[in-house]
């Protein structure tokens, strides 16, 4: 199959759509949020999701086909970098049809990769009671 994979895995099913977008980190760009979370699979996979707020079909077709090439050459970083092997759910924004794959693909390489390979800041937990903000005095 050669270097890079040319084969794409999809995630389909609504359940495990809404699985990542509850449990999973959420990580948000220009051009796209992103939600994933680390499985147990052999294979990365990818979910994108393209609403009716970025434009036509048109629109919309092309902003699914870059997310899914940028993901293609992400996918074989990832694997290059870290045996773990996760789940990404991508919601395309309104200016990702007017981007280019490579300006995604480095969003992802600067925002996620650092994320998924313990390299980088981990988002903080806003559920947990030490980080959140004390309320000010004359709010108690």
């Amino acid at each position: 199959m050669g270097e890079l994979s040319k084969r794409f895995y999809a995630i389909k099913n609504d359940r495990e759509f809404r699985y990542l977008y509850k449990k999973g980190t959420c990580c948000a760009s220009y051009g796209f949020v992103c939600y994933f979370r680390q499985t147990g699979r052999r294979r990365n996979r990818c979910g994108i999701v393209t609403g009716k707020k970025i434009g036509n079909a048109v629109r919309r077709n092309r902003s699914r086909r870059v997310i899914r090439e940028a993901f293609r050459l992400f996918d074989h970083d990832i694997s290059c970098c870290t045996d773990k092997r996760f789940d990404f759910v991508f919601v395309a924004r309104e200016k990702t049809a007017d981007m280019k794959s490579t300006q995604i693909l480095n969003t992802m390489r600067v925002k996620l990769k650092p994320m998924l390979t313990g390299k980088g800041e981990k988002p903080a937990d806003t559920g947990s009671a030490e980080n959140r903000t004390p309320a000010p005095e004359s709010l108690k």
